[in-house]
């Protein structure tokens, strides 16, 4: 895994933090949340319990939701007593905003304080979570809101898994479909999100062709993540039809070229005999001409793949805007005039600060007064 090193946070941070969420003790021991039902069953036989309470322990994370191993009353008072402050890892719900759709917007505590994003968002048949795999994110995308923010930490396998349950319990609907589109980069926390996936999948119980990991394409990660055999979508940050204007848009692109991404992208197909989707923000006047349109298709020729064409939810930090739904529809179907499979996705929620990490921002500009965290 490429280690990234945590930067200070973000002053505007501040206010959102908790400065004695808990105690270091406390914050040294590992969270139960994200262990398979194996491992649980290892620890519950290291504190000298019998090894059926391992299972017990794994229904009553994950399809109970507890939040407190004093909450599990299968198990004799004077036992939860005495590990009662092993931490579940469970985060808490900071604010919580909701749009006319139905989409709703999570900030949500972590143990140390901090905040991230996490998105609910329902239609008849599903219910799909965005969730994020970093705070704030290094990457630093230019019309990116959680790339504006500076970048804090890794997300652990459980602050990941978290955000799915407490969506779910939150909507008291079952999840079914999960993205890593919130705030970071996936691939820069491959380990986690590995680890992760396989737990919504085992534990909580989601296929894992209902999910995707999104990444702006960190050089070797993606060939990495296919040498894990999952049956994930991966969703490829393209955002530009040629080099220069890549790396314009995402600074990371100076040191893997395009055609280099799209060579990984290949050998992810060869390996994983899975298609790739590619995601393309529509930036008015910057990517969304007619030329750009035939170099995106001429890039992707022969590719099986997906184009996700995305009209940009302005935020306030830079001056890029969403195109007209004519340019719009004419990119698209220049796209389809050439073979490539294509969908427009325009966002939901856009009434409130719908894009990624703009939710975030504002709040920490309001000075948020936090409340104690419940692990």
């Amino acid at each position: 895994m490429a280690t990234v090193t945590a930067a200070t946070p973000p002053q505007d941070q501040t206010s959102l933090q908790d400065q004695a969420v808990q105690t270091p003790s406390q914050m040294a021991v590992v969270p139960l949340l994200g262990r398979s039902v194996e491992a649980l069953t290892e620890w519950v036989t290291q504190q000298g319990q019998p090894a059926y309470r391992g299972k017990q322990l794994h229904q009553w994370i994950y399809q109970k939701g507890i939040r407190s191993l004093d909450e599990v009353t299968v198990f004799s008072k004077q036992w939860r007593a005495e590990v009662k402050e092993t931490p579940i890892g469970r985060s808490h719900i900071q604010h919580r905003s909701e749009s006319p759709d139905g989409t709703i917007k999570y900030l949500l505590r972590l143990k140390d304080g901090l905040i991230i994003e996490a998105v609910g968002i329902p239609s008849d048949k599903r219910l799909t979570v965005c969730v994020s795999s970093q705070i704030g994110c290094p990457m630093a995308c230019d019309f990116c809101a959680t790339g504006k923010g500076g970048f804090t930490r890794n997300l652990e396998t459980y602050e990941i898994v978290d955000q799915v349950l407490t969506v779910q319990e939150d909507f008291q609907r079952r999840v079914s479909n999960i993205v890593f589109m919130g705030m970071g980069e996936p691939l820069l926390n491959t380990e986690s999100v590995v680890a992760a996936v396989r737990s919504l999948n085992q534990d909580v119980g989601i296929g894992q062709r209902m999910i995707t990991v999104s990444t702006v394409g960190i050089p070797g990660h993606i060939r990495r993540l296919a040498e894990e055999r999952m049956q994930i979508t991966l969703a490829v940050s393209l955002h530009a039809s040629n080099q220069t204007l890549r790396r314009q848009l995402i600074p990371s692109a100076e040191k893997y070229p395009i055609d280099a991404l799209l060579d990984e992208c290949r050998d992810y197909v060869n390996l994983t005999g899975r298609r790739v989707s590619f995601e393309y923000v529509l930036l008015a006047d910057v990517n969304d001409r007619p030329e750009h349109a035939l170099e995106l298709a001429n890039d992707l020729r022969g590719f099986q793949t997906h184009v996700n064409l995305i009209p940009y939810n302005p935020i306030s930090e830079v001056d890029y805007q969403r195109p007209s739904r004519q340019r719009i529809e004419s990119f698209t179907q220049q796209l389809k005039d050439k073979g490539i499979a294509v969908s427009v996705r325009y966002s939901r929620g856009l009434e409130k600060d719908a894009a990624c990490g703009q939710l975030r921002a504002s709040k920490a500009t309001e000075s948020v007064q936090p409340k104690p965290a419940v692990v």
